[in-house]
């Protein structure tokens, strides 16, 4: 009897920080709709191929905008202490 090995489905986050903030996207999720960028007061999220992408992370004010209003659950701001 052969076994069958299990794949384990290992998602692609792409994160970005600095020393107040983390910024983590998971691509797969963005539908491009550019709710985040449009809402982000500093700009600091940007468009690249249809995907949301953090164009200047020191410009965040960790106001959490863009995760709140992801309508996919595509982008997560974590504040550091």
């Amino acid at each position: 009897m052969a076994t069958m090995a299990k794949e384990l489905a290992v998602e692609k986050i792409e994160a970005t920080e600095n020393e107040k903030v983390k910024i983590s996207i998971i691509p797969r999720f963005c539908k491009g709709c550019e709710i985040c960028v449009k809402l982000c007061p500093t700009k600091v999220l940007g468009m690249d191929m249809f995907t949301v992408k953090v164009v200047d992370i020191d410009k965040c004010t960790v106001c959490m905008a863009c995760e709140l209003r992801c309508p996919d659950f595509a982008i997560f701001v974590d504040k550091k202490k």
